[in-house]
């Protein structure tokens, strides 16, 4: 259970990318929980209130955005402080991981069912230096699946104390969305559980 924090100051400062359904209610509930938990907890929408009725639909309307999903994601950071945590869903998770590894001041990252790597021809670069990660997926979710390998490099990489992978029972992509058909309510709430500690760490 995450109890709302009795600190009159935030421990820390996030932003939230949502996956390729859009900024659904699933995603609008889990920042509010971190809100409560005393943290804050930016969620811009990049799909400018567009909620796709499916995964594949999503990722087409992604790849028609083209470079400008990333230029939202770069607006959407651009007046916030350099201090922040990055976190982001599947498509969003990419967004995070790419602002945790190039932007200045990283204070840790969140990256849900997904992972990029950080060697070879896809990588965007090494793991920043002192800056802790938590990776969490579904083990029966085929997209997470490919990402796997990707996700313990980065464990491996990120030096000692700094990287956690958590993988959960199940095959549902975006799992952690209350508001889609794949919610796994007691793995959802144990990625919850895990990140808000992860945030209280950085307090």
């Amino acid at each position: 259970m995450i109890r709302s924090n009795d600190r009159s100051e935030p421990m820390a400062e996030l932003v939230l990318f949502h996956h390729a359904r859009g900024l659904t209610d699933g995603v609008r509930e889990f920042a509010g929980s971190l809100r409560a938990a005393g943290h804050v907890v930016h969620t811009p929408d990049l799909l400018d209130g567009v909620v796709p009725d499916s995964i594949d639909a999503g990722l087409a309307l992604i790849r028609e955005l083209g470079d400008e999903w990333d230029r939202r994601a770069d607006r959407a950071v651009a007046d916030l402080p350099e201090a922040l945590v990055y976190a982001g869903f599947s498509a969003g998770e990419a967004l995070a991981q790419r602002l945790a590894q190039t932007r200045p001041g990283a204070r840790g990252a969140l990256l849900y069912e997904s992972c990029i790597p950080v060697t070879g021809e896809w990588a965007l670069g090494p793991w920043p230096d002192g800056v802790p990660v938590q990776v969490h997926g579904a083990e029966g979710d085929e997209f997470f699946a490919e990402d796997l390998p990707a996700a313990r490099e980065l464990v491996d990489l990120a030096g000692p104390g700094l990287a956690e992978l958590f993988v959960y029972p199940g095959s549902g992509h975006l799992f952690t969305d209350s508001s889609l058909p794949a919610y796994d309510a007691d793995g959802a709430a144990l990625v919850l559980e895990r990140s808000t500690a992860f945030l209280d760490r950085l307090g």
